[in-house]
């Protein structure tokens, strides 16, 4: 695991445009968001500590703002060959064990994390009602507690997203985000051989 942090898309800047396959069997497009009052989108996967470190926090986040208009989306785009439990199969497991309650998307050519510039796991992005950038780096300032090289604890410091909430209170409350924000923290996206950003 190669320590990463965010790449901070330029705040103001336009959602990249995406249609990917979810879990659920379906197409799912950036227009399908067009009408939420924001739209968060996540870069994750299923095997990262830094994920898992979150995903809890992240469901129970999701599902409150999600009933406030705020829509969420998450993609996987790890190379699904080099490391099997990210294997959109196991995308389907992923979603039902952590509660998600919105689309998790496969990006197999990995096309949509370079057009939003995405490094790590998890890479979070928050868009307003336009669908520009308010909002980019931590879900919260916790991180896992490594033990030892593959162990870690998340239940010495549990996340809680308060960094996100904190965002997406703002944009609901039609007040701005300050732009001094703190990125996003984890492994490495798994780019396949020959794909990986310059």
């Amino acid at each position: 695991m190669a320590l990463t942090q965010s790449t901070m898309m330029t705040l103001g800047s336009k959602a990249p445009d995406f249609s990917l396959p979810a879990t659920e069997g379906n197409i799912v497009s950036l227009a399908d968001f067009s009408q939420a009052k924001a739209l968060v989108v996540l870069f994750i996967c299923n095997h990262c500590p830094y994920v898992i470190h979150i995903a809890s926090a992240l469901a129970n986040l999701a599902k409150k703002y999600q009933s406030e208009g705020v829509a969420f989306v998450a993609i996987n785009s790890n190379d699904a060959a080099a490391y099997p439990a990210d294997s959109f199969a196991n995308m389907k497991l992923e979603r039902e064990k952590r509660g998600y309650t919105f689309p998790y998307l496969f990006d197999e050519t990995q096309s949509v994390a370079h057009s939003y510039g995405a490094a790590c796991t998890p890479d979070i992005y928050v868009f307003d009602h336009n669908q520009a950038l308010v909002y980019r780096g931590q879900f919260d300032d916790t991180r896992p507690n490594r033990i030892s090289s593959g162990n870690y604890d998340s239940s010495v410091n549990p996340a809680n997203g308060s960094a996100l909430a904190a965002a997406l209170d703002l944009l609901l409350a039609g007040k701005k985000i300050p732009a001094d924000q703190y990125p996003s923290m984890g492994c490495n996206i798994k780019w396949k051989p020959g794909n990986e950003p310059a």
